[in-house]
């Protein structure tokens, strides 16, 4: 039999059932709770509310464990690359040799965009953020492409998705090429993704861009790392928007929009703002640790914690070498890199942060890792886009594909005030 869960409301006893999913996580059901009680649950934030059931990520908080479609991140970043993530978190599996090398093709042909986008792009302040400019140029393909917008037609869904995933790094390159008012670069088919993205990036028509392996290696870490991370905040956008039907550039765009935010996708560029404040300041780590324990709003810790993990983020782990090798290939000897290892050392000894399991997350890295490769810090969540794209793809779908789909349309408690009689103007 089952497990269930009992609720009782004033003389009533309501039987609810609970749900168990594969790795053991338990669910109370409260699906007809409305209808047979007229009672719904509060829970700002959704802490403790499961919007959906899905077998994409598994993510333990309290032991630092994150898996795409099951398999370690740890075994995916030592031996996968970014396009056969895509392929397993779009798919469902790991692709053969074959499946990989026509997935690889087929990106490869999409990743030119309409030269109108040219003229798009010319219409933007030179200021614009690549973040703005970005969902802005993603909700546009929906109007280059009408062949494809059709949610429900696999093969119409199939094309889509691969146009998103090769044409954001051509839309993300051309957004900062805009801002510097440099030329925009075609794409190079015999380039790889990460490399063709860094040519677009930072290479121009009158010299040959040589690719450096250590920064392509760490970029495409980074997009792994980044691919997927359950429902967070963009990834609930996604699938809100997508509940309404409407077809996949057009939930892209509200995806990316929500990633923008600092408390999202925006909190790498917050690491190096405050890496680079400890530097002008001339304080050290230690003091700066001091200030943000006392509550000093001049002094907070950006990159440590995280909503879900209450241990070590197992992504830091992988990138802070990567983060290493980056700096000694280059050459940097970065004050910044000096500043954050310093104040990881003393988070996690320091038993105010140990306490509060207050450990670095993958955001502390990251930010290093982009200023040292010579991206401005208003490209970073731009970059973050690139990689979290697969695995908004991937919930998109697995939306559609539920059984129990329907528009989302969470309930409120209201506040406001009782009927209230309309007052005439000349009575105010």
């Amino acid at each position: 039999m089952s497990e269930t869960a009992e609720l009782r409301v004033g003389d009533k006893t309501l039987e609810l059932n609970v749900i168990e999913g594969s790795e053991g996580e338990k669910a109370i059901d409260i699906t007809k709770l409305r209808a047979q009680t007229g009672y719904i649950t509060l829970d700002p934030g959704y802490a403790n509310s499961g919007s959906c059931q899905s077998a994409i990520t598994f993510i333990d908080g309290e032991e630092g464990i994150l898996r795409y479609r099951g398999i370690p991140i740890e075994e995916l970043s030592a031996q996968s690359n970014f396009m056969e993530v895509c392929y397993l978190l779009i798919h469902g599996k790991l692709p053969t040799e074959t499946e990989l090398s026509d997935y690889e093709d087929t990106i490869r042909r999409h990743t030119m965009l309409h030269e109108d986008f040219k003229q798009m792009f010319s219409a933007l302040p030179k200021d614009a953020h690549p973040m703005a400019a970005c969902s802005t140029m993603v909700g546009a393909l929906s109007t280059f492409y009408p062949d494809s917008l059709d949610p429900r037609d696999p093969e119409e869904v199939e094309i889509s998705a691969n146009r998103l995933i090769a044409k954001l790094p051509t839309l993300a390159a051309y957004a900062y090429n805009h801002s510097i008012g440099m030329p925009f670069l075609y794409p190079q088919n015999d380039l790889d993704y990460v490399g063709n993205f860094l040519r677009m990036m930072f290479g121009n028509p009158c010299e040959d861009f040589e690719v450096d392996p250590v920064v392509r290696n760490a970029l495409d870490l980074l997009f792994i790392l980044h691919a997927e991370h359950e429902q967070n905040c963009s990834t609930s956008t996604t699938r809100l928007v997508g509940s309404s039907m409407v077809n996949l550039f057009g939930t892209i765009s509200a995806a990316i929009n929500a990633l923008w935010g600092p408390l999202h996708g925006g909190a790498n560029q917050s690491v190096i703002e405050m890496l680079e404040a400890i530097h002008e300041e001339g304080t050290s780590p230690r003091d700066y640790l001091e200030r943000a324990k006392s509550g000093d709003e001049s002094a907070r810790l950006m990159g440590f914690g995280h909503r879900v993990y209450k241990n070590f983020d197992p992504r830091a782990k992988v990138i802070k070498k990567a983060c290493d090798d980056v700096l000694e290939r280059m050459g940097i000897h970065s004050p910044l890199l000096e500043i954050a290892k310093e104040l990881e050392e003393i988070t996690l000894k320091d038993d105010y942060f140990v306490e509060r399991k207050l450990y670095p997350n993958v955001d502390f890295y990251s930010g290093v890792i982009y200023n040292a490769i010579g991206t401005p810090a208003n490209m970073f969540t731009a970059m973050f886009a690139i990689g979290r794209l697969p695995g908004w793809i991937a919930q998109w779908k697995e939306l559609h594909s539920d059984p129990a789909f329907k528009i989302g349309r969470p309930r409120q408690v209201y506040t406001g005030p009782t009927k209230t009689a309309y007052t005439p103007m000349d009575q105010r």
